[in-house]
């Protein structure tokens, strides 16, 4: 029989994290991969905020590179919440437009056309989002709906197919991609690494885009659910501001990590992801998330299928290494 868990069991003696981290920064810069410094692509939230102010800390804020990057759909605030993290930093900043490089790309076409194929009326000045059920609401044969909102303020959520889906989500994609670009070219140009942004729950459900913002030389938050990346930037002095932020900043329409691909808030995910990864049985967590038990479980197995589903994301290229061998027994 297990103890009773609480959030306790994610607390983290900050300035001792901080530490490790720190020096775990330095020596995969420094020693590691041999490079002067780092590029961070702050976008206005807690977790990039955190990576920068690490970088900074582990650095100096003379080798550190706040990346700010803004399309046609940013939210003003995301740049001016990014902008205060790398004056608060003093670290060196550089302001990129991707909308261009996106437009050029058709990427805002191609997601209106996919949909408006589930929302015919959709059109020039309606802005969406894609949301999924919660596990309080009812669940549908669809795993995720579109929410589109009207110029007069009229909302209209439709569920979606997988198809229409994956269409929405292969446009929306390459926003992160083109914000990744330019990390990298900032990166080649200064012999900087790319320190990524995710952290555990993230990392683990597969919530980042292949070779977007998943795409990195360093993960430093990675081993962090986000409930502890939450007490490190309360340690570390982020600004409140961002921390209360709960924006992913993906769709015209505000959107959030919860509306976007969790089913529970972050904190009751946080625990009821680590309920997984420690084999505690689906009752004897439900009262520290206010849940029933068969609702735990049901999370349990969302997991699980996001887990597995995010074994591609997190896949390194796969080399035909057998093959090559055969035609050239000599290559290593």
């Amino acid at each position: 029989m297990f103890r009773q868990i609480s959030s306790d069991v994610l607390r983290i003696d900050a300035a001792g994290e901080t530490g490790r981290i720190v020096d775990a920064i330095r020596d995969i810069i420094f020693r590691r991969l041999k490079r002067q410094g780092a590029v961070v692509g702050v976008s206005g939230g807690i977790d990039s905020s955190v990576v920068a102010f690490l970088c900074a800390r582990a650095l100096g804020k003379e080798s550190v590179v706040a990346l700010l990057t803004r399309e046609t759909e940013s939210s003003p605030e995301s740049l001016r919440l990014a902008r205060m993290v790398a004056d608060s930093l003093g670290v060196q900043s550089a302001v990129e437009d991707i909308g261009p490089v996106l437009k050029a790309a058709h990427c805002y076409k191609r997601r209106d056309d996919a949909v408006q194929k589930a929302v015919p009326e959709y059109r020039s000045g309606y802005r969406c989002r894609i949301v999924q059920p919660t596990v309080h609401e009812p669940q549908t044969g669809a795993l995720y709906s579109v929410v589109v909102r009207s110029p007069e303020g009229r909302s209209t959520w439709v569920p979606l197919t997988p198809e229409a889906y994956q269409d929405i989500v292969a446009a929306a994609n390459l926003k992160q991609r083109a914000r990744k670009m330019m990390e990298y070219y900032y990166a080649d140009r200064l012999q900087y690494a790319v320190a990524g942004t995710a952290n555990r729950l993230e990392h683990d459900q597969g919530l980042f885009v292949k070779n977007g913002d998943g795409a990195a030389d360093l993960k430093p938050i990675a081993h962090l659910y986000k409930s502890q990346v939450c007490q490190l930037a309360a340690y570390l002095g982020v600004p409140e501001q961002i921390r209360r932020r709960p924006m992913a900043d993906m769709y015209p329409l505000e959107d959030s990590r919860e509306d976007l691909y969790f089913i529970l808030p972050l904190e009751k995910m946080d625990l009821c992801l680590y309920g997984k990864d420690h084999g505690i049985p689906a009752p004897d967590l439900a009262a520290a998330v206010g849940l029933e038990a068969g609702q735990v479980q049901d999370v349990y197995d969302a997991i699980e299928a996001k887990r597995n589903a995010a074994e591609y994301l997190r896949a390194d290229p796969l080399l035909v290494r057998e093959t090559a061998e055969v035609q050239d027994p000599g290559l290593k």
